[in-house]
């Protein structure tokens, strides 16, 4: 191969490469670099969520346990009694169903714990935004001394 063939491959390669870069990036004019952006949250938002989820849980904490539910003597629910008499009779489903519990009873702990996790980050964030809403008025204060609410910074930004 002659160096101008070397050549004139080198820039065939990089034509192609160049023709396939893509930056990484927002178009101009969307979000915080360039306008106003469509994701807006209010406190009573996150009140909102953080109180379904916690809603939520507590019905599918009491709701959602078919393991426990009619528990005899032994702790034993009725859906387990059903699989183990099942199982001892040789009937194919109650192996089956006792799978299907043990998978429900995992996927509603998952739940309920997801459930407690969003209730308690919402209610931390509330909390966590009032109490910087509060230092920042305490702090911020008018030319007569006075503090300034945290509604009125917005003014300053535009």
């Amino acid at each position: 191969m002659a160096w101008d063939e070397w050549e004139q491959a080198k820039a065939q390669v990089e034509a192609r490469h160049a023709a396939r870069t893509q930056l990484n990036q927002a178009p101009a004019g969307v979000g915080a670099a360039g306008g106003q952006g469509d994701l807006v949250v209010t406190q009573d938002d996150l009140g909102a969520v953080g109180h379904d989820a916690f809603v939520l849980h507590g019905r599918l904490g009491r709701q959602g346990d078919i393991a426990g539910a009619g528990a005899g003597k032994d702790g034993t629910g009725t859906t387990m009694q059903a699989a183990a008499s099942l199982k001892t009779h040789s009937f194919a489903t109650g192996p089956v169903l006792e799978l299907a519990v043990e998978l429900w009873t995992t996927r509603t702990k998952t739940l309920l714990q997801a459930c407690a996790h969003i209730s308690n980050h919402l209610d931390f964030t509330k909390k966590s935004h009032a109490q910087d809403d509060a230092d920042i008025a305490a702090s911020f204060r008018g030319r007569d001394g006075s503090p300034v609410p945290v509604s009125r910074l917005n003014e300053y930004f535009r």
